[in-house]
């Protein structure tokens, strides 16, 4: 009987350690230039689909597509919250180039951070929430096609 307490007590224990690695949202600002320049977003990301985050000069716009959001998660255990942002970061990026292209778009512009509803428009930084086991960004932007 003594064990059985000691167990379930050492049970309860562990669930609230989760729950509160669980519950963490930790919001951070980081580079655009940093992530963008990194080896993982030249391996993945394309020249054929330009973005402009915040309110980026950018050349004249030819045809609008619309204003498309993108929130990904990834998972952030056992990762650095920068690690878990930069992997969110680059699956957003992936979505936007992917839909961009579907729609016969080349770019996307005035992209601004999203996440919970709450929006900063930034040319040099982007917005991620970080908690114990997932991490995720939200951005929407603009999908047009632009001209040279």
């Amino acid at each position: 009987m003594k064990n059985a307490v000691i167990l379930i007590n050492a049970c309860l224990m562990i669930l609230m350690m989760t729950s509160s690695v669980q519950a963490r949202d930790t919001r951070h600002m980081y580079s655009l230039a940093e992530v963008l320049g990194s080896a993982n977003a030249k391996a993945k990301l394309d020249d054929d689909v330009k973005f402009y985050f915040g309110g980026k000069a950018h050349p004249a716009v030819l045809k609008q597509f619309g204003q498309y959001q993108s929130n990904k998660k990834t998972n952030a255990f056992n990762k650095t919250d920068k690690v878990a942002c930069e992997w969110a970061f680059l699956s957003a990026m992936i979505t936007f180039q992917d839909r961009a292209r579907s729609l016969g778009a080349n770019a996307v512009i005035n992209i601004e951070s999203y996440y919970k509803k709450h929006k900063i428009s930034s040319e040099t930084e982007y917005e991620c929430g970080a908690g114990g086991i997932i991490a995720g960004v939200t951005f929407r932007g603009d999908f047009v096609k632009l001209g040279n």
